[in-house]
Parts: structure tokens; sequence; C-alpha cells
């Protein structure tokens, strides 16, 4: 079984990425890993460079202005790694420069790629999340948060990433069939230093709403108020990679906030009783899970 990781950054000092924990997150089950560098200037292709191993192979590429709208871009880069897979690739290892994978579910994914490598009715595996927010000591516990996304799929040239590159499809817009598994993607996307947070925000709007979310950012406060957008949050009990733990020990800012103050939205409390009660699932689903 040949497993191939792929992944695209930009500006990943710039706007603080922990894209090296997540390569080496997942690298112990790569037999190559395929990671598109948009042009920049901040020195993210020589981090990338410094890893020094083997299995990387950089494509450099360039950002194109004109699928900034509703983030496009992000699935055209992501696109652009996909097809640089080795064609004897059996699973492609899909990671963003913000996600890490846990250690201890390494074993987990390994053995659910083996199960149903030869299973032409599976055409990816679906992970849980975990996002954090404000600091490594909480997570989402809204339903603004999303619960699970594909982050495994099989080497089919039919399969492409989606809309902004949280997931997949198939064909013409066909969702994927997927199998669930019990392992988790720690998504740090929203853990930065405050100045930093704002400048990835910034930039982010950017890719979807179009440069004039740069002229807009001018007059915003340098630094990210975390609590002005807080949804529900939850105090996070649990152990983190340990790829992030030197990140986590040069954190430099204080997210200290009152958790009695994060409530649970009526929106999220009919869904728990629609759930819990009826059997109805409103979450928004990008694939179909396989039983």
């Amino acid at each position: 079984m040949k497993v191939t990781g792929f992944s695209f950054v930009k500006n990943a000092v710039r706007f603080e990425y922990p894209v090296i924990e997540s390569i080496h997150s997942i690298l112990p089950l790569c037999d190559e890993f395929v990671i598109a560098i948009g042009k920049c200037d901040d020195g993210t292709l020589e981090l990338i460079q410094s890893i020094n191993d083997k299995k990387i192979k950089i494509i450099e590429t360039e950002w194109d202005d004109n699928l900034r709208e509703g983030g496009k871009v992000l699935a055209a880069e992501t696109n652009k790694a996909l097809e640089h897979i080795s064609d004897d690739t059996d699973w492609a290892f899909y990671i963003q420069a913000d996600e890490v994978i846990h250690e201890k579910d390494l074993k987990t994914i390994k053995n659910a790629m083996l199960k149903y490598k030869d299973n032409k009715q599976i055409d990816g595996l679906l992970f849980k999340y975990l996002h954090f927010y404000g600091s490594f000591d909480y997570i989402g516990a809204s339903s603004n948060w999303y619960c699970n996304e594909i982050r495994v799929i099989k080497n089919n040239a039919n399969i492409y990433s989606y809309k902004d590159a949280q997931g997949f499809r198939k064909n013409e817009d066909e969702k994927l069939n997927v199998k669930a598994i019990d392992a988790y993607v720690y998504h740090y996307g929203w853990v930065r230093e405050p100045e930093a947070m704002q400048r990835k925000q910034s930039n982010f709007g950017s890719l979807y709403r179009g440069k004039e979310e740069l002229e807009k950012a001018k007059t915003k406060p340098k630094k990210y108020c975390y609590e002005d957008s807080i949804h529900k949050i939850a105090p996070f009990t649990g152990d983190h990679p340990q790829v992030i733990f030197p990140r986590i020990k040069k954190k430099n800012w204080v997210f200290d906030y009152d958790i009695s103050m994060s409530r649970i939205s009526l929106k999220d409390r009919t869904k728990k009783v629609l759930k819990n009660h009826f059997g109805v699932d409103l979450s928004y689903r990008n694939y179909k899970i396989t039983k």
C-alpha cells in the first residue's frame, strides 16, 4: 500500500501557520508528500525545504487572483498538489497547513486504509474534528464548527477539491462515499498571536471577498479580539499531538475567557432536540457515509 500526503500553503511564516507540524504529523504514514507552495517572500519555501526529508516533493505555484471570490483559489491549489501525486499511490492523505494529526490515531488511520484499500465502494475516509479557539486550552462547541470532513481519498482522477477546499467531490459534483473512522484532526486555525491572527483573517477574507477586503483591513485594529467573535466554546481536557508541544510552549499571549459567558444558542438547542429525540440531523454533509 502506497500513501501520499498532499497539501498547499502560502505565507506560512507571515500568518503563523503550523505547517511544519502538519507535515510531520502524517509523514510516518506517507511514502511521499507533495506540497504546493504559492509564490511568497516570507521564507515559507525555505521553511519547508528545511525539513530535509526525501519524501517531500515541492511544487512552486502562482496563485490566480481571478479565483479569489468564494475561496476558489484554495481548491485550485489543492488540486495542483493532488495532480502531482505518484500514479501508483493507493491513498492520498490531505492535510491543511493549520491541521495536525495526533500520533495516537496513526494506527487507526493505517488500519482503515488497509481495510478499505480494495473496496471499490469506498472513496475516502471521514475524520472527526477538534477546533481550537483563542488558546490551546479551548475548543469550539457549537454548530458553527464543522464536526467532520474527508481527509483521506482514493487515488482517483475523478476526485477533486470542492469549492474552497474544505472537502472533495467526484465526477460531476457527486458526493464521495466515505467510511467514518475514529480519528481526529486537530485544527489550530484560530490559535495565533492576536496580531498574526488579524493579518491572517484580513488575508483570508480577501480570498472570499476580493482585494477590497485588504483595503478594509487598513482601518481595522492591529490585534484580533478573540472575545468579539466567540461562538460557544468549552475547555479542552485531552492531550495535544506531540509535534505541537514546542509551539504551545512558545505561546506569548493571554486568552482568559469566562466560560460561563459561552452559552448554547437557540439554533443549537433546536438542532440537539431534533437529533436526540426525533433522529433528524440537520448538519451539513459534504459526503455520503457508507455503513
